[in-house]
């Protein structure tokens, strides 16, 4: 799939539904490590079928190298680090100060695939980079906040943004290898057994949630991760680390939009600002990664 007006469009969809990570945890009552492993064991129980369903798959399953299966199972180490620390970040800092240096993962991108891959970026896409990021930057600063607890969070999601863009950067050495259903449930594979560890280690309660909570762990698992993170898997193929994170970061608009509709939060006008910004960024981004893909 070269076509990079379809791989932007798929992109699109697949960041509206990473938006919803925030709502359905918003909703639910259960601690961070369970909304995680449920998060992840129901997406690696929704494809386990599929490897029996395609030969393919299968045969990719059964051929797996050691070195693929330790690098499977580093990108599950990632994804679930990630998740701990961004979810008990939430616990010293405010939630929109959290999310938004989660969602500077493109300075971790930008960095890595200059360095490992030997990628280029133009000064266009490097400056759209950075309007994107001021608008992210815009929608949270006045929830930052200075005491020493919130720098505590604060660090733990900025070292969380690190580790998600490593989680990105091993999955596209190991998408050219192997197609997207052996690779994902490696990885969730891998996330499920550590998070089900964590969370028998602090006591938390696998059970006795809400009705509401246990739709909130399948949405969770079948829009945000199936039809989202699995999204981003799939087009590692063809797409960069590096554009799928600057995509990532039209997670906060999506967000916001939806917390307006479905939590009936206010929009106010620094979020609008910071939204149209954030928009602005990832426009000039993708035209210039267009204009050097037709170039090539």
């Amino acid at each position: 799939m070269d076509n990079k007006l379809v791989q932007y469009f798929i992109l699109i969809l697949g960041t509206f539904a990473l938006s919803t990570s925030a709502i359905f945890v918003k909703l639910s009552d259960a601690p961070s490590s369970i909304v995680a492993f449920y998060r992840l064991g129901f997406t690696f129980l929704m494809l386990f079928p599929f490897v029996f369903t395609n030969k393919k798959n299968l045969k990719q399953v059964r051929e797996l190298t050691k070195k693929q299966f330790l690098i499977g199972g580093a990108s599950g180490i990632f994804l679930s680090l990630h998740y701990l620390l961004w979810f008990e970040s939430l616990r010293f800092t405010s939630v929109a100060s959290s999310t938004v240096i989660v969602t500077l993962q493109p300075v971790f991108a930008f960095f890595a695939s200059a360095l490992i891959f030997k990628e280029k970026f133009s000064k266009q896409a490097i400056f759209g980079a950075l309007i994107s990021i001021v608008g992210c930057i815009i929608i949270g600063w006045g929830d930052f906040q200075i005491s020493g607890t919130a720098l505590i969070g604060d660090l733990m999601a900025f070292i969380a943004a690190g580790v998600i863009t490593a989680y990105f950067f091993v999955g596209q050495i190991l998408r050219k290898e192997i197609d997207v259903v052996p690779y994902s449930i490696l990885g969730y594979g891998m996330s499920s057994v550590i998070l089900f560890i964590y969370s028998i280690l602090t006591r938390a309660s696998f059970f006795n949630y809400s009705k509401l909570t246990w739709w909130c762990f399948l949405g969770l698992a079948f829009i945000s991760t199936v039809l989202g993170q699995v999204i981003f898997n799939w087009l590692l193929k063809w797409v960069s680390a590096s554009t799928v994170s600057m995509s990532i970061l039209g997670e906060s608009v999506g967000t916001c939009i939806l917390a307006y509709f479905v939590l009936g939060e206010v929009l106010t006008l620094k979020q609008f600002i910071g939204i149209l910004i954030i928009l602005s960024g990832l426009v000039i981004y993708f035209i210039d990664n267009k204009k050097k893909s037709d170039k090539s």
